[in-house]
């Protein structure tokens, strides 16, 4: 798995996007697609994630709208949607201001979802209950 670079190092907050496409491209089954006309990632063919807002800003697909409002509360300042994904178990991450080690953990449990199927879903809020971050 590539190492993300921090931003700044005297903060642990922040990555190069060029860093988070190589965590993606790292990830099995991965392939480079379209989706409703904008460059995206996908995980045997659906979408996973995108960048928007010239590469600052990181769409991710989630396993529940759920998930999404747990990420929030752990750190509104990284994660939150638009009006346009509400309906979505979509979450958008500000990457100046995410730390790699989680952005590493979000984006691995985003993908075991997507790349899983139903069988192998497991919430965020799941995890956590468990006393552990999901992994």
């Amino acid at each position: 798995m590539p190492k993300l670079r921090p931003v700044r190092s005297a903060r642990a907050r922040g990555v190069h996007a060029e860093d988070v496409r190589r965590l993606l491209q790292s990830l099995p089954r991965i392939s480079q697609g379209r989706v409703h006309g904008h460059p995206s990632f996908l995980v045997n063919g659906e979408f996973f994630a995108r960048f928007r807002d010239a590469d600052t800003v990181l769409v991710l697909r989630l396993a529940t709208i759920d998930d999404r409002d747990v990420l929030m509360q752990l750190d509104a300042r990284v994660f939150f949607y638009t009006e346009h994904y509400r309906k979505y178990a979509t979450v958008l991450i500000r990457l100046s201001e995410v730390s790699p080690a989680l952005l590493r953990e979000v984006v691995r449990e985003s993908w075991r979802h997507v790349a899983g199927g139903p069988q192998k879903r497991t919430t965020l809020r799941q995890g956590r209950k468990r006393g552990r971050a999901a992994t």
